[in-house]
C-alpha cells in the first residue's frame, strides 16, 4: 500500500471513532426527572427568566409581551397563548422565536403548574 492510501485509511478509522457526549452537546434535550408538581417562583418564572424574558422583559418588552411578573403570565396562560407558542401549537407563534422548541422536561414544567391552577407559588 502506499503511503497516501495508509494515511487516508488512519484517517478514516480514527473519525469513525470520535464520540460526542449529546448531554454536552445538547443540554436539557436528554431525559429529565418526572415532575409530579410544579411552582411559579421555583420552576415557571426561573425558565421564563432564562428562555424568554431576554425579549419579553426589560423596559421595552418585544411585541409588547412582558413576562416577568406573575400577573402580567397570567394574562397569556388565561388565553392560552403562553402553551400554544411553547409548544409550537399550529395558530400560535413558535416561542422561543429563531430557537429551537423547549425541552419537553421545560414544557412539564410550565404545563403541571397550569394544570395545578396557575397560583402564585
Amino acid at each position: 500500500m502506499s503511503t497516501k492510501t495508509l494515511v487516508l485509511l488512519g484517517v478514516f478509522l480514527l473519525t469513525g471513532c470520535y464520540y460526542d457526549n449529546e448531554a454536552t452537546l445538547y443540554p436539557g434535550s436528554g431525559t429529565c426527572t418526572p415532575l409530579t408538581s410544579s411552582t411559579f417562583s421555583a420552576n415557571v418564572l426561573p425558565l421564563l427568566n432564562n428562555r424568554c424574558n431576554n425579549c419579553h422583559g426589560g423596559s421595552n418588552p418585544s411585541a409588547g409581551i412582558d413576562l416577568t411578573t406573575y400577573a402580567k403570565v397570567m394574562k397569556y396562560v388565561n388565553d392560552g397563548s403562553l402553551m400554544g407558542s411553547i409548544n409550537f401549537s399550529s395558530g400560535f407563534s413558535p416561542m422561543p422565536k429563531n430557537s429551537g422548541k423547549m425541552s419537553a422536561c421545560d414544557i412539564q414544567k410550565i404545563r403541571l403548574w397550569i394544570e395545578a391552577g396557575s397560583l402564585n407559588n
